[in-house]
């Protein structure tokens, strides 16, 4: 399905020309050799980009057979400099008769033509002595061991886009023998591949690529065939899915289609009635994913989003995004030479838009921990990562496959991880940050858990947006009442305690209640008498008149323990409660929270 699906965007993007015909890849070219009609070497011409801080290798078209292993394979018409010039910065153990295999892939190519400037070209290699190399204008030892092309003095166009050298190159790649099979992908009768190209661009992957498609152990063969052959792909496919791929993973400043979710590189495309819906429906995606940080565009797509919670079709809230069109995202994650599939969703725009405007209703909390629309999926996972000494969460802390399981529930609408709730409810008894940001994941959790346990008629109480003070959950009254408790101890002993009883006893309190709970309370009462004492005897009254409520509704004992699902709950109480204090002022965020995107 993956294989198939990206084989029919290559074709899309064909039509487009955005993408290399078969028998060519997009290569980083970094020089062009120089030579005259008499085969003699003239210049050196630096092909790269100059307009950042570093030059830049440029992209060219240009013949590819088949990937390079430890083997050696030489290139029509371009190749690095130790193949195509017998020149290298290294020892070039090789280099002899690497050289030599490039100047045989060429004569065997072009040998038997008449075309004057592949002639020129086939004399250049003949006489070719690599020692002159450095004597050629423009030289420099940069250039050893980049990639190189070669152009005909007095023309604009490279030797590899000559339409002899094209058409003899394209003849070859036909006459290829093969075994002729069913393919997999396409399921057409076609000659079998068993060279699946390197894919590049996923992070943290192997520099040279990864391979999609691989069996490299005996283990992994059947039915007598070997390594590859056990899939049986056509070239023609094997070449479409892995140039759509790389396309996508294009390194680009201008690519959309690209998202980083902790060590799953994300990628998507739609398709659509026409190219220009299909590039609607993929910028709105990025957009859902990567929200504006401009309070405007975020609040205009917040108001979308409720729209389409509400059921209204996304045709009728923007006429460029079609409602029907079909979506694919896929997840990739490293895995030594190889890559692994995270996740992979099929669905319409219109279905996807749902699932995030539900995210976004799971996540919603009051007050608002952040100013807008919720921050992107990633910024939320980081959540889950220690925040030591009020230190902001680093990247790295994050549980490897939890960003790409949050991610799949975010697309499908099923359950979010559950790992997700015990990785909060672990930090805020080891770190005691209880941030607005955490607060609202654990409600998302608990409330999608809710809502779909009610789908199959089981009985669990609502979550809360913002504080119910009607609410009978064990965990969110303790929570509230932990809350009033520590407001008590700050209002006698004023704010600038060492350290409060969340700083001491949250991870107990939220955990084993009956073994906290009595003492904090005959703690609470001494706070009260002392509050009378200084004057302020009527926030002491309030205070015993709310604690007093709250455990009315707890019955006669406090619960042994708390499962993890009502710790979450105790989290909630206790965020609730501690802003209601604050409820007539403005929602404003705290300093950490306040950013939509920051990765940190």
């Amino acid at each position: 399905m993956i294989l198939s699906a990206l084989n029919d965007y290559y074709r899309r993007l064909a039509a487009q020309e955005k993408v290399p015909a078969p028998g060519f890849s997009s290569e980083k070219v970094s020089y062009a050799l120089v030579f005259s009609h008499d085969g003699e070497p003239v210049a050196i011409d630096d092909l790269r980009d100059t307009s950042g801080k570093k030059p830049r290798p440029r992209s060219q078209q240009v013949p590819v057979d088949k990937r390079r292993t430890s083997g050696i394979h030489a290139y029509p018409l371009w190749d690095k400099t130790a193949y195509a010039l017998g020149v290298t910065a290294g020892e070039g153990k090789r280099l002899a008769d690497e050289h030599a295999a490039f100047k045989a892939r060429q004569l065997a190519l072009f040998g038997g033509c008449d075309d004057a400037d592949l002639c020129a070209f086939l004399r250049l290699l003949k006489h070719w002595q690599p020692e002159k190399l450095a004597e050629l204008p423009g030289y420099s030892e940069e250039m050893l061991d980049t990639n190189i092309v070669f152009r005909l003095d007095g023309q604009q166009r490279y030797l590899h886009e000559n339409s002899m050298a094209r058409s003899l190159w394209r003849t070859a790649l036909e006459n290829d023998e093969g075994v002729v099979g069913q393919c997999l992908v396409t399921g057409e009768t076609a000659t079998l591949g068993t060279d699946h190209p390197a894919i590049r661009g996923v992070r943290d992957a192997q520099s040279s690529g990864a391979s999609l498609v691989s069996f490299n152990s005996d283990a992994y063969n059947s039915y007598g065939n070997k390594g590859q052959a056990n899939a049986a792909i056509s070239k023609v496919a094997i070449f479409g899915y892995s140039t759509a791929l790389n396309y996508l993973l294009r390194g680009d400043s201008d690519n959309h289609q690209r998202l980083q979710i902790g060590d799953t590189t994300v990628v998507f495309w739609a398709e659509a009635s026409d190219a220009v819906h299909a590039e609607a429906a993929e910028d709105f995606f990025a957009m859902l994913n990567e929200p504006p940080s401009d309070q405007q565009e975020a609040a205009q797509l917040g108001s979308l989003l409720g729209q389409v919670a509400q059921g209204r079709p996304l045709a009728e809230l923007d006429p460029r995004l079609e409602s029907g069109t079909r979506f694919f995202v896929l997840g990739l994650a490293p895995n030594a030479a190889r890559l692994s599939v995270r996740f992979w969703c099929v669905d319409t725009l219109d279905r996807l838009a749902r699932h995030y405007a539900q995210h976004h209703r799971d996540l919603a909390l009051e007050p608002a921990p952040w100013k807008g629309i919720a921050p992107r999926s990633w910024w939320m996972a980081l959540q889950t990562a220690p925040m030591r000494g009020g230190q902001k969460p680093k990247a790295d802390d994050v549980p490897p496959q939890l960003a790409g399981e949050l991610m799949r529930s975010i697309l499908t609408g099923r359950r979010y991880p559950q790992s997700l709730l015990s990785n909060l409810v672990m930090r805020f008894r080891n770190d005691g940050h209880i941030t607005g940001a955490r607060t609202a994941l654990c409600k998302a959790v608990l409330a999608r858990m809710a809502r779909l346990a009610a789908h199959s008629n089981s009985h669990t109480q609502e979550v809360p947006v913002s504080l119910d003070r009607h609410s009978t959950h064990p965990g969110y009254l303790l929570g509230r009442l932990f809350a009033e408790l520590e407001n008590a101890q700050r209002g006698a002993l004023g704010n600038q305690i060492n350290a409060t009883i969340r700083d001491r006893y949250y991870g107990a309190a939220s955990a084993t209640p009956a073994s906290v709970f009595p003492m904090l309370l005959r703690n609470a009462q001494n706070h009260l008498s002392n509050m009378r004492k200084k004057d302020k005897g009527g926030l002491a009254h309030t205070l015993e008149r709310e604690i007093g409520a709250i455990v009315n509704g707890l019955g006669d004992t406090f619960p042994k323990h708390l499962k993890v699902e009502d710790q979450g709950r105790f989290a909630i109480g206790y965020y609730h409660q501690s802003q209601a204090r604050f409820a007539k002022r403005d929602s404003a965020t705290t300093p950490e929270e306040s950013t939509q995107g920051d990765d940190t």
